[in-house]
């Protein structure tokens, strides 16, 4: 694998060595020129010796990923980089410049003096000596390395052997391998036998080890004679279009000699020629077995004919990109086994000899955890239960691996098929990934993701890079989907617009990832109950999951520490800040939610390279005045903390962008005043990089600064004034890049009068009551919203007319939600209004008495809740259930109410749920 630390390191070192950062240091050190341009200069040849090494190891490090001697050579690279990435922060702090890992700024514009605890000259002498260290390493590599440059063993001769081996196994696997495929065979079947007399491109979707080249070489064996012609060739990630193009020759004309003679002579344009002129007028069937890029697909497509014959072309890959390249409606994706599938395919493989290979009563519990554990993931199950097959059945001996499940993935020589198909996985990345993905497995199995904080995480970081005028968070948003794409990352759930909203990470590919952290000292996580002792090496991120002693006791060594992230909220906390703002000077990440802390110590200002700060849920009080030192600071979380008020040098953090700092006091919104927000009297439009800002109270002066903040994309405003409302909506509209909106009034009887938004909105929540006409069809509000509106949340709004004619004019509405926003006594859904609307939450609308929803409206509609409507008995016969509802839900409802909803056909099919009145 590629060294990811010499990456970053890299990075580093090309900042410090930037035109701000030169100008800079030369205005600071004008007196010590000489010093300054050798330190430069050693820093630039570091850089250069890095970058090559770097090279270097991205073709060694899949050969010898196992080989001892070389393993540890690369740990004594990682030391001298992780060296380097230090004397290159001190520098940068020296000087007073700020990295963004891809942005320079100068942190003062004056002079200043060094005040961080290394001279230049001794960053000159570290710097030095690194040189020197590098210099023999190379020597010691050429000592006791073995380099090995033969064709045969070359990085990309590896990945195409492994592949082909592992396709080798997945294509001899027996029936009885194949478990759970049934309605995916039957589709296939359907898809190939079709009457179709185009060419068909069908693709097999899914993460390594689920079973798609087994899929398709069972399908393929049953379906092949039904065409003239048929071929399977393995493509791999590295792939000579010659030799696949000659072995889809061979494959074809097996009895041709005169096609045979003379292939290996042809040149790439005869080789085309040559399947041209074979497949021009037959029904042909082609397997394109593991493709990894749409390129792959290109290349040999021109020689694959459309000739109007029903021929089809079968391709498997892990890649959401090469699945896309399917016929229209001819992409089956594989999920992983549900338990009884699972369960089914682990007893015949542990227990074959057994009658219907029945598990031993005594052995069933951990025999249910160890199946667990492997997600469903078919490979993992074979692999693991053939493991099992041939060990002792006894209690002790199942306990004892189960136990140790995850060093048995790891190391054991029986379980290399499940390491192999996952690392090509990892192989493949490319280099920006590599860091994103595994930084993901340092959380604990099953955790899910929430996309926003994970990409501020990675920001953070330093893994993102800058792409012409897209924001860092636009581009961590395209490794997100990359990885998601490339079925690194599991895709939970999306959001109302689409994007995607949580994930998480497949426990055996977690696995695996957590072995290249440590091998990489990338990163550790901490669970006391299985890691015990103390972490003492020189790890650069930590991740607590669960911690029951005091932190002081468990890390001895916290020097070079970057990241800090604890989840365990129990954790005893007296000491933690303390010792990581005096020890770990370079912190980076420093999330602490949750934890119990009342007070920040003044040292955490000297830790400049802090960009994440996340203090959420605890109970500090008090920002002290040294936070203001933190200029490189990127996200501020302070949401649900017991700060009231934000110190007024806030705004000096004018690299900021996101800040939380509101709290709940109501989670369940039925409360005007659900939300509490801080306020910012002077200085708000000091924050231009602003993004993100979770609540502001409103003010004179910050309704008036806070159109400034040209950046932002998510505001949050409260206890808004009527008198504010003109105001608010002139900075509102310069706001280009806003998409959700929070206005929440002072009072319930401060009327909202807004007139106006900005361009981009899609997602609002306005919580006061409304003014008269604020909802007409023509009033700007709604012709603001017509377009990009995808949620709208009503609260408080007290509205006498029907908004609902108005509203269907936001045909790309997805959520709407009436809470208190409506006292009239009818509401009506009309056939063709909302036709995207997935989610309808009424509630408290106490004079509701009618509620009508006409056959055709809201046709995709997924969940439905009515929560305290009034003095609805019965279910209106106007309400026709024949929307896609999955979820339904009635809440404070009537027993007669209840009685007409149990005798409801179309409910009785639906999951629902529902609370009685008192």
């Amino acid at each position: 694998m590629a060294e990811s630390v010499l990456l970053l390191v890299i990075k580093k070192i090309g900042i410090a060595l930037g035109n701000g950062a030169l100008d800079q240091a030369s205005s600071q050190f004008s007196k010590y020129a000489t010093q300054l341009v050798e330190l430069q200069h050693s820093m630039g040849r570091v850089a250069r010796e890095l970058r090559v090494m770097h090279n270097v190891l991205c073709q060694m490090d899949i050969r010898n990923r196992n080989d001892q001697v070389y393993e540890g050579w690369l740990d004594e690279v990682r030391m001298v980089a992780h060296v380097m990435e230090d004397m290159v922060d001190e520098y940068l702090n020296q000087v007073g410049q700020e990295h963004d890992m891809g942005c320079c700024f100068y942190l003062k514009k004056g002079l200043r003096r060094p005040r961080s605890l290394l001279s230049l000259n001794q960053i000159a002498s570290n710097v030095h000596e690194i040189e020197k260290d590098i210099a023999h390493l190379s020597e010691m590599k050429n000592r006791w390395v073995p380099m090995v440059n033969n064709g045969d063993t070359s990085s990309s001769n590896y990945i195409v052997k492994r592949s082909q081996d592992l396709a080798n196994i997945s294509r001899s696997l027996h029936e009885e391998d194949l478990v759970g495929v049934d309605k995916n065979r039957e589709k296939l079947q359907q898809w190939l036998e079709g009457e179709d007399g185009e060419c068909s491109v069908i693709t097999l979707h899914g993460m390594g080890g689920l079973g798609k080249t087994a899929l398709a070489a069972n399908v393929y064996k049953m379906q092949r004679e039904k065409f003239q012609c048929h071929a399977w060739v393995s493509i791999s990630q590295t792939y000579s279009r010659e030799d696949v193009l000659m072995n889809i020759i061979k494959e074809l004309c097996k009895d041709r000699v005169d096609f045979l003679s003379n292939i290996a002579t042809m040149d790439i344009t005869c080789l085309e020629d040559t399947v041209k002129k074979f497949l021009e007028k037959k029904k042909y069937l082609i397997v394109l077995d593991d493709v990894w890029t749409p390129d792959a697909f290109d290349d040999l497509s021109r020689a694959l004919l459309s000739n109007g014959m029903g021929s089809r072309l079968l391709i498997t890959t892990r890649e959401g990109d090469v699945a896309a390249l399917a016929s229209r409606g001819h992409i089956l994706t594989l999920e992983a086994l549900p338990e009884d599938k699972a369960w089914d395919l682990f007893s015949k493989k542990s227990f074959p000899r057994e009658t219907n290979h029945e598990c031993p009563q005594g052995l069933k519990p951990l025999s249910k955890e160890i199946v667990s554990k492997c997600k469903g993931l078919p490979l993992a199950i074979v692999s693991i239960g053939s493991l099992l097959h041939v060990r002792e059945k006894t209690l002790g001996e199942w306990r004892r691996i189960n136990d140790q499940l995850s060093w048995e993935i790891i190391n054991n020589p029986r379980l290399g098929h499940i390491r192999n198909v996952l690392h090509l996985s990892f192989i493949y990345l490319p280099e920006y990934l590599k860091c994103c993905f595994m930084y993901c497995s340092l959380f604990p199995e099953d955790y899910l993701f929430q996309r926003k904080k994970l990409l501020r995480l990675w920001i953070a970081e330093g893994f993102v890079i800058e792409r012409g005028a897209s924001t860092l968070e636009e581009v961590a948003e395209g490794y997100l989907k990359e990885l998601v794409n490339r079925n690194m990352l599991q895709l939970v759930d999306r959001n109302p617009f689409g994007r995607i909203k949580r994930l998480r990470m497949h426990d055996i590919i977690r696995e695996l990832a957590v072995d290249l952290c440590q091998k990489e000292r990338f990163g550790v996580k901490y669970e006391e109950v299985k890691c015990g002792g103390s972490v003492q090496r020189d790890e650069r991120r930590l991740v607590v999951h669960k911690l029951k002693k005091d932190i002081q006791e468990s890390f001895c060594s916290v020097h070079g520490l970057r990241s800090f992230i604890t989840l365990d909220k129990n954790m005893p906390s007296f000491t933690v800040l303390p010792l990581l703002s005096e020890k770990s000077r370079y912190m980076t990440v420093l999330e602490l939610s949750g934890l119990p802390i009342e007070k920040i110590p003044d040292a955490i200002g000297d830790l400049f390279n802090l960009r994440h700060l996340g203090l959420r849920d605890t109970k500090v009080k008090v920002l002290p005045k040294s936070v203001r030192k933190l200029s490189n600071l990127l996200t501020l979380d302070l949401c649900n903390s017991d700060i009231q008020e934000l110190p007024s040098w806030i705004v000096k953090l004018e690299n900021l962008r996101h800040l939380f700092a509101e709290k709940v006091n109501d989670q369940s919104f039925r409360v005007l005043h659900s939300l509490s927000g801080v306020c910012i009297t002077k200085g708000l439009g000091n924050l231009k990089n602003l993004q993100t800002l979770h609540a502001l109270d409103a003010q004179d002066e910050s309704v008036r600064q806070i159109g400034e903040l040209r950046q932002l994309r998510s505001l949050r405003i409260l206890n808004v004034k009527g008198i504010y409302c003109e105001l608010l909506c002139r900075s509102l509209v310069q706001m280009p890049f806003l998409s959700y909106l929070y206005v929440g009034a002072s009072e319930d009887n401060e009327v909202l009068m807004l007139n106006a938004l900005p361009p981009n909105l899609q997602k609002i929540s306005l919580n006061g009551k409304l003014a008269e006409g604020t909802l007409l069809r023509e009033s700007p509000l709604i012709q603001a919203m017509e377009q990009n509106m995808h949620e709208l949340y009503l609260r408080w709004s007290q509205l006498r007319e029907d908004p609902l004619p108005s509203l269907s004019r936001l045909e790309n509405l997805t959520v709407l939600q009436f809470t208190r926003a409506y006292n009239g006594e009818k509401l009506e859904f009309l056939r063709g209004w909302f036709p995207k609307l997935k989610v309808l939450y009424l509630r408290d609308l106490p004079n509701l008495k009618q509620l009508e929803m006409k056959k055709g409206a809201m046709a995709t509609l997924k969940s439905l809740t009515l929560f305290n409507l009034g003095s609805m008995a019965v279910v209106p016969s106007g309400i026709e259930f024949v929307m896609p509802l999955q979820y339904l839900s009635f809440y404070e409802i009537t027993h007669d109410f209840l009685m007409s909803l149990c005798q409801h056909p179309r409910i009785a099919r639906i999951p629902w749920q529902y609370t009685l009145r008192d």
